[in-house]
């Protein structure tokens, strides 16, 4: 996989590109990484890259010229060109899987007030926001985008189960994790991560990913119906009395949101929040059996 970065301030990416994880995959040649920087595809002999906007208002806009000439003297056949914008879509797990099937990524880190629409209109395919608040650049969601990107590919991360057992992989949180001691400041790891039974193992594991999901994140507990979870989540969910909805079938399941590129389709399998609040007792006799 091969992504270019553009910005105007390549070097906060060295260090990021140059450590741990995501520093020994481009050692080893996994992906390619490289960081461009903008001024250089600028054609004034200030190297502008920005300017007053057109109607007046505060700050300045990032003219179109630079980011044109850069973008198309970068992009392959075939090449997904990224720009990192609070109003883009937010970015998801089912979301960076996609992303990562791609060969060639462009990513377009804008500064300022904003840049040029028509740049939008011309060289960028979609645009991708880690979240509803603003940074003073993009050069931050960019390197959270390679990080999340890395780490889908083959060799990457040392153990595969890593990644597939992330959290959001397969729409629930990630189960708790621990290690020694087995007792600390009067908290004990729970029995059967000590009893080298690895089918009890596992399905501790799958019900304490259900309960974190429940305690921490119930909003995504709304995108599920039976089919979607284990024999042991579903008993799971029983057993701590979470309401199914009444239309399970009358959205997207997680499986179905992944496909159809939503990422955040709901199936109307909303817990009560009675049945959620319910879970900080549950979870205090739970994680011990």
């Amino acid at each position: 996989m091969r992504i270019d970065v553009l910005t105007i301030f390549p070097e906060l990416f060295g260090p990021f590109l140059a450590t741990s994880l995501l520093g020994r995959a481009l050692e080893r040649e996994l992906l390619q990484v490289e960081v461009h920087d903008l001024r250089r595809y600028t054609e004034d002999r200030h190297r502008s890259v920005d300017d007053e906007p057109y109607g007046g208002g505060g700050g300045m806009v990032m003219t179109a010229q630079p980011w044109i000439s850069a973008v198309e003297s970068l992009s392959t056949a075939g090449a997904h060109r990224v720009l990192l914008s609070p109003q883009g879509r937010p970015l998801a797990e089912a979301r960076v899987r996609q992303l990562a099937a791609q060969d060639h990524l462009v990513l377009l880190c804008g500064r300022y007030e904003g840049i040029d629409e028509r740049v939008l209109d011309t060289v960028v395919d979609e645009e991708v926001s880690i979240g509803d608040f603003v940074l003073s650049g993009g050069e931050l969601p960019a390197m959270v985008l390679v990080e999340a990107l890395s780490r889908q590919i083959p060799g990457v991360v040392g153990l595969a189960d890593s990644v597939v057992n992330d959290s959001f992989r397969n729409g629930l949180l990630d189960h708790p994790h621990y290690t020694r001691p087995a007792q600390l400041a009067g908290l004990e790891v729970p029995p059967v991560l000590l009893s080298g039974d690895h089918a009890a193992i596992e399905d501790w594991r799958q019900r304490a990913a259900l309960r974190a999901t429940a305690r921490k994140r119930p909003d995504l507990l709304a995108r599920f119906s039976p089919q979607d979870l284990t024999a042991h989540q579903r008993e799971e969910w029983e057993r701590l009395d979470l309401p199914w909805g009444d239309t399970p079938d009358s959205q997207a399941s997680p499986a179905e949101a992944d496909k159809t590129q939503t990422g955040n389709a709901l199936t109307g399998n909303v817990p009560t929040e009675e049945a959620v609040e319910g879970l900080a007792v549950a979870m205090q006799t739970s994680d011990t059996k």
